[in-house]
């Protein structure tokens, strides 16, 4: 590598002391970026991803272009979902789509097994040739949780209010606790592979579970994710849990042998330390901040880094993911404003 190691991240999401505090940008691979753009006139996203060269472009050009202190993996939640069984196709302006959705326990029982080293291998080769050879700052391998999946798999596709998905879960207990025993095997077969390959650090999307309550999610949800977190968590690799208007249920993930709890834009870290959350925090820059003018911006983020700061452990982010509209300029100045504003802060501490 040409360049020096950065373990700024790896330092917070353990919870220890840094020099600033490190960001990296949620789908910050692709998106707003004019590469990418020109890429995607070419390829699909599943197409992209069967190429590790172009993988591994994609995925280290916001590395170059941001100076941010990760990187994290192009791909889709949606990836190891057909080496199961569940035809899956993302369409442009919609996004997943599933063409044969779960009804019954019956097509629950029908999904397969998920063989990393024969259905997935393009993900792992573009793990090794991006952590072996190209990058400098750790690699964040991921996965959809299981609701959110299920979510997908049962409404067909994305969804306002999935009331096909918990109308599943409430009237055929038996078929959902299936399900979420095959995709729980199925998302811990698939990051130990990433992490075998190669990752640093993995996250856990599950962008969707805020539509439960936390009685609903203690019952039908917390189960699984605990089983999943604790055999991953004896891979020895750092964990972050994130999910969108899911701050009801961030003292649920806080219980979690996790490592990080992600935070979106409604959960002021401020009031996340209040109620109990002790674990390292990632978070919360509203992305729709981004098209703002930059004093605007410069006094919203200002503000999440004093309150980030107050105790080690602190990851810089976005509450959701970069979206196309963004001007890539704006997300290089941001992380540059980050890195002095937090470094001046932390130096004044010592």
């Amino acid at each position: 590598m040409s360049k020096k190691w950065n373990d700024t991240f790896i330092k917070a999401v353990r919870g220890e002391y840094t020099d600033y505090v490190p960001v990296w940008y949620m789908r910050q691979a692709g998106r707003s970026q004019p590469e990418y753009r020109a890429i995607k006139e070419k390829y699909s996203l599943f197409e992209i991803t069967h190429q590790p060269e172009l993988c591994a472009y994609v995925t280290k050009l916001p590395v170059d272009q941001y100076n941010v202190d990760a990187a994290v993996l192009y791909k889709d939640i949606m990836t190891p979902l057909p080496a199961i069984g569940v035809d899956v196709e993302i369409k442009s302006g919609i996004g997943p789509v599933i063409a044969d959705p779960i009804k019954t326990i019956d097509d629950v029982l029908k999904l397969g097994m998920l063989q990393p080293e024969q259905d997935i291998k393009y993900v792992l080769d573009t793990i090794e040739l991006l952590t072996k050879e190209q990058l400098s700052v750790p690699l964040i391998g991921f996965s959809g949780a299981p609701f959110t999946l299920a979510s997908y798999m049962i409404e067909g596709g994305p969804s306002k209010n999935y009331h096909k998905t918990k109308a599943f879960m409430y009237s055929d207990p038996e078929a959902w606790n299936a399900l979420m025993d095959k995709l729980g095997t199925m998302v811990i077969t698939y990051v130990k592979a990433q992490v075998k390959a190669g990752a640093s650090v993995i996250q856990l999307f599950d962008s969707w579970v805020g539509t439960l309550n936390v009685q609903d999610y203690r019952t039908f949800i917390k189960p699984i994710m605990t089983k999943i977190v604790s055999e991953l968590k004896a891979e020895n690799i750092p964990l972050i849990m994130h999910g969108v208007g899911a701050s009801h249920l961030a003292l649920e993930w806080n219980d979690l042998p996790i490592d990080v709890v992600g935070l979106d834009w409604r959960l002021p870290i401020r009031e996340a330390r209040e109620i109990g959350i002790t674990k390292a925090v990632q978070g919360n820059l509203d992305p729709s901040f981004l098209l703002a003018p930059w004093n605007v911006i410069e006094e919203r983020v200002k503000e999440i880094i004093q309150q980030g700061v107050k105790q080690p452990g602190f990851i810089f982010n976005l509450g959701h993911g970069v979206f196309p509209e963004v001007d890539p300029a704006v997300l290089k100045r941001l992380t540059s404003f980050i890195h002095d504003y937090s470094g001046d802060l932390l130096s004044k501490r010592k």
